[in-house]
């Protein structure tokens, strides 16, 4: 069997793909890659079907000696990436050899790379998906991160990869501005703030506390109004108590009114905090590459733009495939 021996897990990297959709009425979260975008990419950069599993990082990327010939792509975060110590491109084909060392150093915008390997990482499905859970200890490499000593399975090339040097035109690739905007589609409990408090949401500038992860990020800046009223049985005592509801994945809560969280892939699928809005899909891509100590800003859209953001984002994607392709002719 080919594998991929992890010498450092970095500081969180776990096994991804495009998500375990379809199991929320079993209380299971998505999970999959955060950046769906930059993970796609990767996979087209080594020739690999849109859903191929790959490691996704955190700030600080994992050591990875290849033990056969392989393609390799690293997308997502800006960090340096060298191959046997030798600096490597970032969003462009490259090819290792067996005894090939890929390491990282940090990251200087973004906050997670991608690395996708032809072939993919072959980890046995879990409820059809190879993502990791790691609330649970599910999926991915027994559905944890990865640490030295590990050897990951990989399966065999089934397409023809990009040549080595491919690379992904500068205005396709993601980007790391100073405030990181996400539109978002006002929710169900959206009537919960006061009008002065939905409009103040808007107004201020969030920042990104150390309470950033898969399952949600937390954030600073503010403090949001409640409209005072008598607690309905079942929603307890807090004003930011509903009585419970579903999260879809992106969902914004206000527990307390001061720390808005931005509930993301790992996140537990139901509760009862007060959600006033859903962070569209698309801009999950932004809101995964935003940085503890980066700063955001919600600019409300309805449901049209959030598809026409979609689509928008599918013929991006379609572009980037089509200039890799182009290359390899």
């Amino acid at each position: 069997m080919n594998e991929l021996i992890v010498r450092s897990g970095g500081l969180s990297t776990t096994v991804q793909d495009t998500g375990r959709d379809g199991q929320y009425a079993i209380g299971m979260p998505p999970s999959g890659a955060m950046d769906q975008y930059s993970f796609a990419v990767a996979n087209a950069l080594v020739g690999n079907p849109p859903g191929a599993a790959a490691l996704e990082a955190t700030y600080l990327g994992p050591e990875l000696e290849f033990t056969d010939p392989r393609s390799v792509a690293v997308t997502g975060a800006d960090c340096d990436v060298a191959i046997n110590g030798e600096p490597a491109p970032t969003w462009a084909a490259l090819r290792v050899s067996a005894g090939d060392v890929l390491s990282f150093g940090q990251v200087r915008g973004g906050a997670r790379p991608y690395v996708a390997v032809g072939g993919g990482i072959d980890v046995p499905l879990y409820l059809g998906s190879r993502s990791t859970y790691l609330l649970t200890g599910i999926g991915g490499f027994h559905g944890r991160a990865l640490a030295g000593g590990d050897r990951l399975p990989l399966g065999e090339p089934v397409g023809e990869a990009p040549v080595a040097g491919t690379e992904v035109p500068g205005e396709l690739r993601a980007e790391f501005p100073d405030v990181t905007e996400l539109r978002f589609v006002a929710g169900l409990c959206a009537y919960r703030l006061t009008e002065r408090a939905l409009a103040s949401f808007v107004e201020v500038e969030w920042k990104v506390t150390k309470d950033a992860d898969r399952v949600g990020y937390r954030l600073r800046g503010g403090s949001l109004e409640f409209v005072e009223r008598e607690q309905p049985f079942g929603a307890g005592r807090d004003q930011a108590n509903v009585v419970d509801l579903g999260y879809p994945v992106g969902s914004v809560q206000v527990p307390g009114g001061d720390e808005p969280i931005v509930l993301l892939n790992d996140a537990v699928t139901g509760g009862g905090y007060a959600t006033i809005g859903t962070v569209i899909s698309v801009d999950r891509d932004r809101m995964a590459q935003a940085r503890t100590g980066g700063r955001v800003r919600f600019a409300p859209v309805d449901v049209e733009t959030a598809v026409a953001a979609r689509r928008e984002r599918r013929v991006r994607l379609d572009k980037a495939r089509a200039a890799v392709s182009a290359e390899q002719r």
